[in-house]
């Protein structure tokens, strides 16, 4: 989080205006481990990182919303349709700070992005004005080679090309029909999503 601070201070010393921030960084499959803030990893990084970075950038947007055309300004979350495998309850909010190594780390993965979309939610509510074969789909340490292999495999032939997949996340950074709070698969197609990011409780 002492990273994501100080992207964000940079961000905000360099312009006096932000239109689009895309939450995409993003790792998967990885072995059990704790970010430097004491976060299961894919957690910390894949929404924590997220969640901070937008509020700290917040300010900014909206100033930036109070003269830009309606709903030009915009936060784009990236999530996976992996979140409908998460924990049982869709999140275990009181394991985040331990490494949570009894569980797969599909699971963990599942529950970083339930939380994306959730966090996604809330933000619409708040401020009403996909797969992609990536490096993040490898599966580097996380599972046995062989896993390893098929998610390689399975990637080539359902996943998206790079450019291909980029073109959701560039539609609904800029296409006037986006709406705000849904959760889009490529390119544009809204879908319900999992049991878990449609409860309510959950995204509070």
């Amino acid at each position: 989080l002492e990273s994501t601070r100080a992207a964000a201070e940079t961000i905000i010393s360099q312009t006096s205006r932000l239109d689009i921030l895309f939450n995409n960084a993003g790792i998967a499959l990885t072995p059990p481990a704790l970010t430097k803030d004491g976060y299961e990893s894919q957690f910390g990084i894949n929404h924590l990182g997220h969640a901070m970075l937008t509020q700290l950038l917040l300010p900014l947007m909206l100033q930036t919303a109070a003269t830009a055309p309606l709903k030009s300004v915009r936060i784009i979350n990236i999530s996976s349709s992996a979140h409908g495998r998460t924990v049982p309850d869709g999140l275990a909010l009181d394991e985040v700070k331990t490494d949570m190594s009894t569980r797969h780390t599909g699971v963990r993965y599942g529950q970083s992005k339930v939380a994306n979309i959730l966090f996604a939610k809330k933000l619409a509510l708040l401020y009403p004005s996909g797969f992609v074969a990536t490096e993040i789909n490898t599966g580097k340490g996380g599972v046995s080679w062989w896993l390893n292999l098929l998610i390689k495999n399975a990637v080539r032939w359902v996943g998206l090309t790079v450019e291909d997949g980029t073109k959701n996340q560039l539609w609904a950074g800029v296409a006037p029909e986006v709406e705000s709070g849904k959760y889009y698969d490529p390119i544009g197609v809204v879908k319900e999503g999992s049991n878990w990011v449609r409860d309510e409780t959950k995204r509070e």
